[in-house]
């Protein structure tokens, strides 16, 4: 056997080469009646079990949707929970079939780890979080404060730059998990918690004392977060591309899970073509030409998936820049003809 040389940010793992060879994912998936998706699992909005058992999240819904384009079941999914280390490795190495975890499209990982990003689900930005005992209005304010950040993130390195550039210094307290970074956080292990602003709502949301601590008002990064893939398989990467395409496009045609059969009866070729009911849009894919009306008839269009995960968080859709391009946001999808 032959030995793959994996790198995952600074780590380097060696895995043997039982992977999965380039190209043919989709046959993959589907001879094996399941698809693998790798997701956070511990994170809310994101990734979490609810009350049921069930994972939900703007995450672990979009990796539902990819199964219902795929096999018509959004059911035939299986999730595999990771870390910010663990997740490019479990990726590259076939562990999982898709990632779909809060995951920050950057040029390095996108050049230097075998993997390409399809599009974005969720668009954000870096802050901090703070108890309000502290008596901080302003990330100007935090010199010399210890930070807890989870370890193997571009949060890490955003963190370093800011206080580097404001001429501040800080002490940093690594956490390999967003459970494990809110549990240090809320026993007082430091003074502040940085990450993207979406997992602060939702890390706030789990403290002890929610209204007990407030998020700071600074954004210090893009995170554009979204679902990637192994390169090597382009047609791999134009299903799950195309899938959230097909959610958002749906958003824009007020599609919905509600009303997609009676949608079915429209006379609008956007919406004919997105539903399957003229030309071949899933077959020019390898699926069915239903796909996009399986996803969004289990799972729902990209609004339902962000008012069910996200809006809970205390984070709006409207004015923000996760809208539609029509309404002032940046979400935009090519067109589906």
């Amino acid at each position: 056997m032959h030995l793959v040389k994996l790198m995952t940010g600074g780590l380097t793992a060696l895995a043997l080469a039982t992977l999965p060879a380039l190209g043919g994912t989709l046959d993959d998936v589907k001879a094996r009646g399941f698809l693998k998706c790798g997701i956070d699992g511990g994170l809310p909005g994101f990734s979490a079990p609810n009350d049921k058992g069930q994972m939900v999240g703007i995450d672990a819904d979009f990796c539902s949707g990819v199964a219902a384009a795929i096999f018509g079941d959004k059911t035939k999914v299986k999730f595999t929970t990771l870390t910010a280390k663990e997740r490019f490795t479990a990726l590259s190495s076939g562990e999982v079939d898709l990632l779909s975890r809060n995951t920050t499209a950057t040029l390095t990982r996108d050049a230097t780890l075998g993997i390409d990003f399809t599009y974005f689900n969720y668009i954000d930005g870096q802050g901090f979080l703070v108890k309000n005992s502290l008596g901080v209005k302003s990330a100007k304010e935090l010199n010399g404060a210890s930070v807890c950040v989870q370890a193997g993130t571009t949060t890490e390195l955003n963190l370093a730059d800011y206080f580097r550039v404001n001429g501040m210094t800080f002490k940093p307290i690594g956490y390999d998990t967003s459970v494990q970074t809110r549990e240090g956080f809320d026993g007082g292990s430091c003074d502040v918690l940085t990450s993207d602003k979406s997992q602060l709502a939702a890390i706030r949301s789990e403290l002890k004392d929610p209204a007990g601590a407030t998020i700071l008002p600074e954004t210090i990064s893009k995170e554009p977060l979204g679902p990637a893939v192994r390169q090597g398989d382009p047609q791999w990467r134009d299903i799950v591309t195309w899938t959230l395409y097909a959610l958002i496009t749906a958003d824009e045609l007020g599609v919905t899970s509600a009303n997609v059969d009676e949608m079915k009866k429209s006379a609008n070729p956007d919406i004919k073509r997105l539903l399957g009911v003229e030309d071949k849009m899933g077959e020019n894919l390898g699926l069915t030409n239903s796909f996009a009306y399986d996803a969004v008839k289990q799972v729902g269009n990209y609004d339902e998936l962000y008012q069910r995960s996200i809006t809970p968080l205390g984070l709006k859709r409207e004015g923000s820049v996760n809208a539609l391009w029509t309404k002032g946001g940046l979400l935009y999808a090519p067109p589906m003809r």
